[in-house]
């Protein structure tokens, strides 16, 4: 593959009780950090793999039904954590950003679209149309808040479906296709279905030749896909498909197996933004 910098971001964090997102874990609360990733294309400039939360969120969960949202996930962002302050402090101006890849349409992974003028959006087509027309209570219920998009969205947008289909390698097993979405072997799309409908996974190698599987909300901690865990049955309530989200997990479960140093990287694993955080 075509090596290119990446480096981790953590914009805000949620809490839930470990033993919601994890069978058999602690009933205490747990900080989920929203990490998303900053990558240097050689060629396409500066891209984003999600952006994390950013102020708008509170802005629009403060009345109801939205605010039913912030009051089961309480999020928490400190001053200067919003995506592109961050990235200015580390020499990125928000005009810079070239490409953002969203994962999926929940408020942790497109909390700062707004804060990049210049962006196109990289998704599954499958995922936008799964949200687009959502208003209200149906909105919240699928984690999606329309004020975060911006109004212009429809014309900054490129489905990933449109780009080239590939046969993965041999050592991504049980993965078999992906979208080489530069047509130049450097971030390759798999979807990973289950937690959203068309939630895109990346696939990519740093200039130390590390190989890295970005996985979104395919699970929320490393040890999920590292022992095969599932969530409680509650936390599938709001699942596009629970069994899709069991059979991903599964798969991850296995690439793992196969392909021990692949690291895979879930959004809001602490561990994984401990061990990620200083790239």
């Amino acid at each position: 593959m075509l090596p290119v910098p990446v480096k981790f971001f953590q914009a805000g964090y949620c809490t839930h009780p470990e033993a919601i997102v994890m069978r058999g874990g602690k009933w205490k609360i747990a900080n989920f950090p929203a990490i998303f990733a900053l990558i240097i294309h050689p060629q396409q400039g500066a891209i984003l793999y999600d952006t994390g939360y950013s102020q708008r969120f509170f802005e629009e969960t403060r009345t109801f039904p939205n605010r039913l949202y912030a009051m089961i996930t309480p999020v928490y962002l400190q001053p200067g954590e919003n995506p592109a302050s961050q990235l200015e402090k580390y020499g990125i101006k928000p005009t810079e950003i070239k490409y953002i890849i969203i994962s999926h349409f929940h408020a942790d992974h497109v909390g700062g679209l707004w804060e990049f003028p210049n962006a196109q959006f990289m998704c599954f087509q499958s995922a936008y149309n799964a949200v687009k027309n959502l208003r209200g209570w149906n909105a919240v219920k699928a984690g999606f808040l329309p004020g975060l998009i911006p109004d212009n969205f429809p014309e900054r947008v490129i489905y990933v479906e449109d780009t080239k289909n590939i046969q993965l390698p041999p050592d991504f097993s049980p993965f078999i296709t992906g979208f080489d979405i530069f047509a130049d072997n450097s971030l390759i799309a798999v979807e990973l279905p289950g937690h959203a409908t068309g939630q895109l996974g990346l696939i990519l190698t740093d200039t130390h030749h590390q190989k890295y599987f970005l996985i979104a909300d395919a699970c929320w901690l490393s040890r999920a896909y590292q022992e095969f865990i599932q969530p409680q049955k509650i936390a599938t309530i709001l699942f596009a498909d629970s069994q899709q989200y069991t059979d991903t997990l599964y798969k991850l479960h296995i690439l793992h197996q196969n392909n021990p140093h692949l690291k895979i990287m879930p959004t809001h694993c602490a561990e994984s933004w401990k061990q990620f955080g200083l790239i």
